[in-house]
Parts: C-alpha cells; sequence; structure tokens
C-alpha cells in the first residue's frame, strides 16, 4: 500500500497547514501586539527559511527524519518522548484550530449574505464553529483511513482553489491601493495584558519586547514537521525533490500570508477591524473598492476557500501525528496493537482514531474561541523547532560522516567544522521557546499540561512493551492476500515491463538497491520476491502468515525501497524447491529480466547453472529473460 508522491504534492500538503494560518494569524497577533503584527509575520516567515533548511539536513540524514527519530538518535529516548509530546500537542491544535477557525469564517459569511436574501436568522459563531470543526475532524478522520495518496490528491486541489483565490484578492487589494492609497502598518508595539503573560502591565521592556512580539507571530510557522513526515513517501530523486518541495513552501506561505497580513491591517479601517479578529480575510474582501454585491460575492470565495483549506489542515495534522505515533510504535513505545492495519487500506487506522479523538475534545473544550486555540497552539510548535534544531547540532559533533547536505553558515577552523548558521538558529528558537513560556500563560499550562501526560504515557506503555521492546529491531506491519495462482499477479501489474528481484537474507540486499539505483518506476514495475521452502504436508498445510525472519526481510525492502523513494511490490511464494519457485514466479509476472544476489553456499556459476535447468523445463512461452546475479564487485548475466 505504499505509495510515492511528487514534490509538489507534498508541498501542497505541508501549505495546507502552514499556508491556512492566513486565515487566522493577522486577528491573533494583532490582538496580542497590535498594528505592527504583520512586521513580526512577515519576521516570522523569513525565519521560516532557514529552519526548512533545518529540516532538509535531517531528512537527508534519516528517511523518517522527524523529531523523534532525530532526538532519539544525537540525544536519547528520553528527551525524544519529551520533544515527541510536545509535537503531538502541535498536531492536535493544529487540527483543531485551522477547523474552529474555518467554521468562524462561514458563520460570519451566513450572517452576513441571510440578511441580504430577507433571512432573519444569526448564528452564533462560536457555537456553529465548533460543530463545523467536529463534522471537518469526522471528515478528515475518514480520508486518513483511506490512505495518503487520496490525501495528496486533494491537497494539491485546494492550493490550485488557493491560488486563484490570491490572485483574484491580490489584484483586486491592488486595484484598490490605486484609487485609495495605502496604509502601511505602524511599527510601534501595543503589547495588551495577555500578550505579557506572567510580566508585570507597564513594565519597561525595550528590546526584550520585540521578542516577545516575534514570540506571538510564531505560528505561521506551524506544518513544517510534516515535511519529515510525508519525506518517507517522497518519489525519487528524494533529496533533490525534498529541497523543491522547501522552496515551493518558503515562497508560496511568504507570498500569502505576508501579503494577506499587510493588506488587512493596511485596507480595513481600525474601527471595524476589531470586529473581523477572528475572520479577517473576510474584512479584507468587504473593504475593498467596489458595488456591495461584488464585494459579497469575492467574501464568499474567499471564506469558502479558506473553508477548504482550513479544513485541509485538519487532514495534515492528522497525517502528521500518525507518522509520529507510527515511529513510536515501531520502537516498542506505543502498544504493537495501535499498529494494526486497516484490512483493506492498509493504513494504521487505531491510531488515526486516536488522533481524530484528540482533536475533537480540544474543539469541544475550546469551545470555539480562536484567540485560546492561537495562543496554545505555538507552544507545540516552538519547543518542536527547539527539540530539532538541538539534536542536528549535536550530530554535527556527535556524528561526523558525510551529509548529503547541511544548514549553511559552516566555518573550518583547527581542522574541524564550527556550525555557526546552525547554531544561531538553535539559540534563536531557543530563546523564543523561553520567551514564549513566560508570556503565554495559556499556552505553557496546557501545553506542559499535555506533555507531561504524553510523556508518562510513553513510558508506562514502554514497560508495558518492554519483553517486545527488547528484540530491538524495527519491524513493518504488512497486510497479506493470498491466491492459490500465481497468474493473479500478472493482471494487477500495471506496467509492461516487469523486473523480479529474488531476496532471501536481509543482509545481503545489495542486488536490491542496484536494482533501485537503475530502476524506472514509470516504465517499469519491480516485483520483489522470496520463497518460504516447505516439504511434504508442511507444504500442503501452510497457513498464510508471516514469520519473523520474513517480516525482518521485508522490513528491509520497505527500507530500501523508502530510501530510493519507488514502488515496488513484495510477493511471498510458498514452495518447495527455491529455483523452480523464481522460475515459475518469473513466467507467472511475465519477467523480462531476474535478479538475485551472490549465494553464500553455492557458486554463481552453479546457481546460473540450475536456473537455466528450471527455467528450461518450465517455460511455455519463447519470451526471452536475462538472469542476472549481482554482488560487490559481481555481476554475472546470462539470457535464456
Amino acid at each position: 500500500m505504499l505509495s510515492f508522491i511528487s514534490f509538489g504534492r507534498a508541498a501542497a500538503i505541508v501549505l495546507c497547514d502552514m499556508a491556512s494560518t492566513a486565515w487566522y494569524i493577522g486577528g491573533i497577533v494583532e490582538t496580542a501586539i497590535g498594528p505592527a503584527a504583520p512586521w513580526f509575520i512577515l519576521a516570522v516567515l523569513i525565519c521560516a527559511a532557514p529552519v526548512l533548511m533545518l529540516y532538509v539536513e535531517g531528512s537527508a540524514m534519516f528517511v523518517r527524519g522527524g523529531v523523534y527519530k532525530v532526538v532519539r538518535e544525537s540525544m536519547g529516548g528520553t528527551l525524544a518522548k519529551i520533544s515527541v509530546s510536545a509535537l503531538m500537542f502541535d498536531y492536535v491544535l493544529t487540527g483543531a484550530i485551522s477547523a474552529v477557525s474555518a467554521g468562524q469564517y462561514l458563520a460570519g459569511l451566513i450572517n452576513t449574505a441571510f440578511p441580504r436574501l430577507h433571512i432573519h436568522w444569526i448564528v452564533e459563531p462560536k457555537l456553529f464553529s465548533v460543530a463545523f470543526a467536529l463534522a471537518a475532524v469526522a471528515y478528515f478522520w475518514r480520508e486518513n483511513i483511506r490512505g495518503i495518496e487520496e490525501s495528496s490528491d486533494k491537497a494539491v486541489k485546494i492550493m490550485s482553489l488557493v491560488a486563484v483565490m490570491a490572485a483574484v484578492t491580490f489584484a483586486w487589494a491592488g486595484y484598490t491601493i490605486w484609487l485609495r492609497g495605502f496604509r502601511w502598518p505602524a511599527p510601534a508595539l501595543n503589547l495588551t495584558p495577555e500578550a505579557l503573560g506572567w510580566f508585570p502591565a507597564g513594565l519597561s521592556l525595550g528590546k526584550f519586547g520585540l521578542l516577545i512580539a516575534f514570540g506571538h507571530a510564531f505560528l505561521g510557522m506551524s506544518g513544517l514537521e510534516t515535511l519529515a513526515q510525508v519525506y518517507r513517501e517522497m518519489e525519487a530523486p528524494k533529496l533533490k525533490n525534498l529541497k523543491r518541495a522547501a522552496v515551493a513552501i518558503f515562497f508560496s506561505a511568504l507570498a500569502l500570508t505576508g501579503t494577506v497580513s499587510f493588506l488587512a491591517v493596511g485596507l480595513i479601517p481600525d474601527e471595524i477591524r476589531k470586529n473581523y479578529a477572528d475572520n479577517l480575510l473576510s474584512g479584507l474582501a468587504m473593504s475593498l473598492a467596489g458595488p456591495h454585491w461584488a464585494l459579497l460575492i469575492l467574501q464568499a470565495c474567499v471564506v469558502l476557500v479558506g473553508v477548504v483549506i482550513l479544513s485541509g489542515a485538519v487532514n495534515t495534522s492528522i497525517l502528521g501525528a500518525n507518522g509520529v505515533m507510527n515511529r513510536l510504535a515501531e520502537d516498542g513505545i506505543m502498544p504493537e496493537s495501535l499498529r494494526h492495519l486497516h484490512p483493506r487500506y492498509g493504513t494504521t487506522h487505531r491510531m488515526v482514531n486516536l488522533i481524530a479523538a484528540m482533536q475533537a475534545l480540544t474543539i469541544v473544550l475550546c469551545g470555539g474561541d480562536v484567540y485560546l486555540l492561537g495562543e496554545a497552539y505555538a507552544f507545540g510548535v516552538i519547543w518542536s523547532f527547539v527539540f530539532k534544531a538541538a539534536a542536528v547540532l549535536v550530530l554535527r559533533f556527535k556524528d561526523r560522516s558525510k551529509r548529503e547536505w547541511k544548514v549553511p553558515g559552516n566555518l573550518s577552523l583547527g581542522g574541524r567544522e564550527w556550525p555557526l548558521g546552525l547554531a544561531a538558529l538553535f539559540l534563536l528558537l531557543f530563546a523564543v521557546g523561553l520567551v514564549n513560556l513566560l508570556t503565554k500563560k495559556v499556552a505553557t499550562v496546557s501545553g506542559i499540561s499535555f506533555t507531561a501526560f504524553f510523556f508518562a504515557l510513553f513510558i508506562v506503555s514502554e514497560k508495558l512493551n518492554l519483553r517486545a521492546h527488547a528484540k530491538g529491531e524495527h519491524r513493518e506491519k504488512f497486510n497479506l492476500r493470498s491466491a492459490a495462482d500465481l497468474a493473479i499477479v500478472r493482471d494487477e501489474i500495471e506496467r509492461a515491463n516487469r523486473v523480479l528481484v529474488a531476496v532471501r537474507d536481509p543482509g545481503n540486499l545489495y542486488h536490491l538497491n542496484k536494482a533501485l539505483d537503475t530502476h524506472d518506476s514509470e516504465t517499469t514495475d519491480l516485483v520483489v520476491f522470496t520463497s518460504r521452502i516447505r516439504k511434504g504436508l508442511a507444504l500442503i498445510e501452510e497457513t498464510v502468515t508471516m514469520d519473523a525472519d520474513e517480516e525482518k526481510l521485508f522490513t528491509k525492502v520497505i527500507e530500501a525501497a523508502e530510501k530510493h523513494g519507488k514502488t515496488v511490490t513484495p510477493m511471498l511464494v510458498v514452495s518447495n524447491e527455491p529455483f523452480y519457485a523464481i522460475a515459475q514466479a518469473a513466467q507467472a509476472v511475465g519477467a523480462s529480466e531476474v535478479i538475485f544476489g551472490v549465494s553464500a553456499k553455492i557458486s554463481t556459476d552453479a546457481q546460473l547453472e540450475r536456473l537455466a535447468m528450471t527455467w528450461g523445463s518450465l517455460q511455455t512461452d519463447k519470451k526471452a529473460v536475462r538472469f542476472r546475479i549481482l554482488g560487490p564487485g559481481v555481476e554475472h548475466a546470462v539470457d535464456l
């Protein structure tokens, strides 16, 4: 069920979260720090560039290079559990704030449109937003049960709608500026008591106030952790596509969120802007030049597109949280039963159920208050970044092996490389994290409580799973579907060209990696095959389940496929003779090439001789097949 997606699809998934903040960040930040909000939002969006670089380096080191994996490899399991607990808070709040904000926009549109239609109803915004948010969570819960490929397709469609809406709105705003002029936001700070947190009102903060304001705008950088989660399923060339996705994410978020923030403050009159704190883009649409009916149509478009992308952010949050929890379950920290695969879709549906339930509970508890959710949301965002930056920085000194890519700003001195750029980024993120602890009461109390709860849950769960975890090996979960005849496989393989790779030893997959290096997924299907050897009645009565060795073997196969970003079709055949099984499978698949590794038991000449004899006895058509044996410094081929 593992599918590989393009960098554009991956970027769209991340942008469904990061770009969706354009619909609510302006109101939240202005409520906290005053009309200077756009300048700090812009600063945060520019800061997203080095943070994206941080994620590129982490993912280049580990295919599954999210916060948990990188922190565990650099600083150990305890800090990894703490970091991932904060990250789970981020994901739960992402879904909640996005869905509630969408409901606020829709409620505002309804209350604006109903009087024009002579309908004398008024929708209570907070109550309506809670009901809508619960419906959005339910919908994307179902989509994530069905799988990532369908999710990424919807993300692309959502971002296409956003691009059209943004182009129309920006062009209309440009016309309005040409007629009326533009008021640039005043850079002066006006920190409210809520923004100061535990600092007393009236305290002279000086330059420290800039850091506080920067921290209040930090939720504009949400969603970047999802980039590391979807990297696992990004197609080849993986690193190149990862960098492309990062560039697309940065410029798209900067253009949309940054521009909207300035336009809202510059074009919406000060006396009415506070009325649109929870649906600022609606206020922008209604403040442009033009007849009232045209502005209503524009507002409807802005709201409907906003509802779509904000709801899409719910999908992103479930997707990202599911990926994180899978990493925990693989390490024996979460119960193995949570990894049970859906019998039809092959997804970890129990984890998706748990995530959606937590988001629904958060939505009910917040009562539709977007500002409350926004203040709490920033806790998970900033601390997941702090842990990630610290971990990658530690790995620069702990693991000096060659990197495929590094965060720039490295100084070679005294025979060592000093990561000055990475260190500066960590210090900035850490400073913002500390300031947020002191200035965001709701975020600090709820975030620490949530993190402590999940950390305790992980500790207890890991102890209960100690025996299984003692095995010390990650094992994938597989759905098995049995068939009595190998011919069924041929009907399910789409491409005309097929290559069969026979594998046996998880420690000897050199030939598989070589095949993946040169494999073209667009024209060729790669079937990775192993045989289970049974004799006599054991062959006839064999039950179709994977034993531990086969799970280990195919886990390594999947890891190789992920690393290369190329699709494989796993295949397990029960037989009483391995060469017979290989030949029969090649014939059933319609393979033009069969690849296997060097045997530790027999010579390559003996391997080829036995294959030739078996192939000759089984061949029913005249199609030529090339058999190749690959190993380090070894390559033999014969055409039969």
